[in-house]
């Protein structure tokens, strides 16, 4: 477990036995614990066994807390919630009723992962209503002792809220300020279907902006700042990437031959900024296709193609 500030701490998941691709926020006070994006439940393993090296028994944690549904950083939630039943779990209204009952969400995630889904996700079990505190944005929540802020933040996902501690002055994020494996690494937006905006994720990131946080907290991975170049570079990477899903669209083919081709065309802007291992890794992160997917069904959304 890696400490970030006073309280608050993070965990690497090492999924799929890699490092920097799913971090866990654990927040520790005298109140209890809480974890902010628990991840799925692939690495179930390694959430115990960090959690119990740091001397924190499941007694202790009192909360979960999340930024979005996607089983990369909450399918574990229905699993503890089912072994530890005293977990409150903290989530936007438009998730909650996936939570309850998650066999859309799974149902979805199996048509885009197929016979990998137990591999890279694990069991996605439900979670009762009466565990649910439901958020829609401006709530203030006390959770692992600390304070948060809760804003409504869409555009990666319809559901997705992001919390600010203003003690520590840390954003935990999740998606909304992209996807930036190391300090100074290239930062890609995920844009995978269905919920994709580029107007709401703009507005999103203004959000964050305003609650002018010294660190951003994001799932893959870690702490970065300063703050206001790193959102920069997500406002620019997000123009690139729908630049090219855009042109992508007006290339003679079929939606294989466009997805390869953006794919191809991220992948050259990887490697022209990192090793061939540090680019791959973007790739266990998040499948270029499905960036590609996101994105085009938002062009085809908004210009009614």
């Amino acid at each position: 477990m890696i400490t970030l500030a006073s309280g608050v701490s993070y965990i690497d998941l090492q999924f799929l036995g890699a490092p920097r691709i799913i971090a866990t926020v654990v927040l520790h006070g005298p109140g209890g614990v809480a974890l902010i994006d628990p991840g799925p439940s692939s690495t179930l393993a390694t959430l115990n066994a960090e959690l119990g090296r740091a001397g924190i028994a499941w007694q202790d944690v009192r909360a979960i807390v999340l930024t979005h549904i996607h089983l990369d950083h909450a399918g574990v939630t229905g699993s503890l919630v089912r072994a530890h039943p005293h977990l409150r779990v903290f989530v936007h209204e438009k998730g909650a009723p996936h939570v309850i009952d998650p066999s859309k969400l799974v149902a979805s995630a199996t048509r885009l992962w197929g016979d990998e889904m137990q591999r890279l996700w694990g069991d996605v079990h439900p979670v009762p209503a009466a565990s649910l505190t439901v958020l829609r944005g401006g709530e203030r929540i006390e959770a692992g002792g600390r304070d948060l802020e809760v804003a409504y933040t869409p555009g990666h996902a319809s559901h997705h809220v992001s919390f600010h501690n203003a003690d520590t002055g840390v954003a935990f994020v999740g998606d909304t300020a992209g996807v930036r494996l190391l300090p100074a690494g290239f930062n890609m937006p995920p844009t995978p279907p269905p919920d994709i905006d580029l107007e709401s994720w703009t507005d999103s990131v203004g959000r964050i902006g305003r609650w002018r946080p010294q660190t951003l907290f994001i799932t893959h991975f870690g702490p970065h700042a300063p703050v206001g170049a790193h959102l920069t570079d997500l406002a620019d990477n997000l123009r690139l990437t729908s630049g090219l899903v855009k042109a992508s669209l007006a290339r003679e083919g079929s939606d294989e031959s466009r997805e390869a081709w953006f794919a191809d065309e991220i992948r050259r802007e990887l490697r022209r900024r990192m090793s061939e291992s540090e680019a791959h890794a973007y790739e266990v992160a998040g499948r270029f296709d499905l960036s590609w997917r996101g994105l085009a069904r938002y062009w085809r959304k908004k210009t009614g193609g």
